[in-house]
């Protein structure tokens, strides 16, 4: 399998994707690596500092299966800070998946990747029409829209695009509702959760080099 990335800019929402990137990286195993137009630490909408990993300059997209893009509460500084539509306008014809939710979807306008894919978007409608390069006859009101190698949702369906992700990833083991919480009575049985004997023996030579 190969590495995923995530685009992140000033305001995003670490929220929209935690269900997707926390799913990919702990319950599959799959390396997730964090890229930006700088290293410089970058705000979130809920107040967080995040540093990147990676500038754009050290992607290579033959290394990475995926690209998601977080959504973003005010997407104004992103929007016009050239790096980040540079970089997207690199991958165009590139053969990797692009996950984008919320109000991301108009970085990918910008940079031209939505011009022939049909997407769904959730930015205000009067922001959709009065931006010159949204390509409103492409945009789909639903909550989750796959086209090719794009997949695009509204904020609410951050489950439901997590899923869609990582099926598009090709990973089997996603199963319908992973992310969905609880739909139902469960057993004491069911909600007693064991490691197994060599992950206990692992947490616990770990745990004893606290002492």
């Amino acid at each position: 399998m190969k590495k995923i990335a995530v685009m992140i800019y000033p305001n995003f929402s670490m929220q929209e994707i935690s269900c997707l990137t926390d799913g990919l990286k702990v319950y599959f195993d799959v390396d997730v690596e964090v890229f930006a137009a700088s290293t410089e630490p970058v705000r979130t909408e809920d107040n967080f500092l995040v540093t990147a990993e990676h500038t754009f300059g050290e992607f290579d997209p033959e290394e990475y299966g995926c690209l998601i893009l977080p959504g973003i509460y005010d997407p104004i500084p992103a929007l016009f800070d050239e790096r980040n539509i540079a970089f997207l306008r690199s991958l165009k014809g590139k053969n990797i998946l692009i996950s984008s939710i919320s109000s991301s979807p108009m970085l990918l306008a910008k940079a031209g990747l939505l011009d022939d894919v049909r997407f769904t978007c959730g930015a205000f409608e009067e922001v959709c029409q009065a931006l010159p390069f949204f390509p409103r006859e492409n945009q789909v009101h639903r909550p989750l829209v796959r086209d090719g190698n794009v997949i695009t949702a509204i904020g609410f369906a951050f489950r439901e695009f997590a899923e869609e992700t990582i099926r598009a990833l090709g990973i089997d083991e996603c199963r319908e509702g992973l992310f969905r919480g609880v739909t139902r009575e469960y057993s004491q049985e069911e909600l007693t959760f064991r490691m197994g004997e060599e992950h206990f023996r692992e947490f616990m030579e770990e745990y004893n080099r606290y002492l």
